[in-house]
């Protein structure tokens, strides 16, 4: 299965979103429904929220009245962090259970109100965002949820920010405009994304890539930063390091629309669990890759093909391409992937020239990553050289 963590302000447009997703066959785990469901009459939830906030948030019937508890809870900081410590473990236990019930094919959405609050974002394969200004946000709660205003303000400033939103969000859907046009983008993005990148993990490949070369995009670094938060979490104390390496790491360089990262592990020998956490993951392993092209070294006098190996992964999800790097500490692979994205960073002469060799290696490929890639070597043999020289310089 692949998870999917569903967020957005109050008022965005979540349930839209979870909806379309649910009628196309997603397995659909509600926070805002386990949340009502583990404090209703008789549960421990409940009990002991009237211990913490007292008798006057329980209606006349007994049960919650959740506007009482919001008066309270949402009142300060001590008050709402009281509320959550009651209800968030309560709210966890349960979405667990509901999460290991689902299909081992399924496309799991948990639509998560605080999943940025709470931190949560690199636990999912995927995180989609519904957005909507807050004017827009504001005038729905109040005109079609009949909440009072000054409530309403309070709930959204409580709430992370756009920008923080942002950070984590692989999929942005705006949704300031008619519900039509949001169900379209989920219903696209089911279609085109969410399929096939459950069907990859299942089956253990990569996403197909095609060999084109872009402009810098300001983006890939924010990218970046979401995939080595992501691959901490599955990677553990089994990584030493997990780094932005490669052309997309670079400013202003051409590059393929792939993000290269380098997961640096104490013994290469022992990566077997690690192998299968990011397979599992979303980053299935090409076990035909096992070593970069080796370079000669001048401290053992030749070249040795053994000490250039590595474990290489890559993304199984289409719309975020990505390869994985596992290489041991202190070997010669995992130190020029970082000494060489460094050098080109301050030589813009050296990514000029490098950007150079990778539209003439393109052009000779006809569109074979393998032909790119060969092309491409001669350079390299040359540049791991200068690249030596650099290092020694500003050592």
């Amino acid at each position: 299965m692949i998870r999917l963590g569903l967020s957005g302000g109050i008022g965005a447009g979540k349930s839209t979103v979870a909806k379309a997703f649910a009628e196309r066959g997603g397995h659909l785990v509600d926070a805002d429904r386990i949340a009502r469901e583990v404090v209703e009459p008789g549960t421990p939830g409940l009990a002991a929220l009237v211990e913490a906030f007292g008798e006057s948030i329980l209606a006349d019937d007994g049960s919650l009245d959740r506007p009482a508890l919001a008066a309270k809870a949402f009142a300060d900081e001590e008050s709402r962090q009281t509320l959550n410590s009651i209800t968030h473990p309560l709210v966890g236990a349960r979405t667990q259970e509901l999460v290991e019930a689902a299909p081992d094919d399924a496309i799991v959405i948990q639509d998560i109100p605080l999943l940025v609050e709470g931190n949560l974002a690199p636990l999912f394969h995927l995180v989609v965002i519904v957005h909507a200004d807050e004017r827009v946000r504001l005038e729905r709660l109040t005109s079609l949820r009949g909440m009072d205003a000054n409530d309403a303000r309070a709930r959204i400033a409580a709430q992370a920010s756009v920008e923080q939103r942002r950070a984590v969000a692989d999929v942005w859907l705006d949704n300031s405009g008619d519900p039509q046009t949001l169900e379209g983008a989920a219903a696209q993005l089911w279609t085109d994304r969410l399929v096939p990148f459950e069907r990859n993990v299942r089956e253990r490949r990569p996403a197909a890539v095609p060999l084109e070369l872009t402009d810098p995009d300001p983006e890939w670094g924010a990218i970046a930063d979401r995939l080595v938060a992501r691959l901490w979490v599955l990677a553990g104390d089994r990584a030493v390091a997990i780094d932005h390496v490669g052309s997309t790491a670079v400013p202003d360089l051409l590059a393929k629309p792939v993000i290269d990262i380098q997961i640096t592990v104490a013994d290469l020998e022992d990566t077997a669990s690690l192998s299968e956490a990011l397979t599992v993951g979303g980053f299935p392993q090409v076990t035909s890759i096992d070593r970069d092209n080796a370079k000669p070294e001048p401290a053992i006098g030749g070249t040795d093909e053994t000490r250039w190996r590595k474990r290489f992964h890559a993304s199984a999800d289409p719309g975020r391409p990505a390869n994985i790097h596992i290489r041991a500490a202190g070997s010669p692979g995992q130190a020029f992937a970082l000494d060489f994205r460094d050098w080109l960073r301050s030589d813009p002469s050296a990514r000029a020239e490098y950007a150079e060799v990778k539209r003439t290696a393109l052009a000779a490929s006809d569109g074979d990553p393998d032909r790119y890639v060969e092309a491409k070597e001669p350079w390299f043999d040359a540049a791991h050289r200068r690249v030596a020289d650099w290092k020694a310089s500003t050592t």
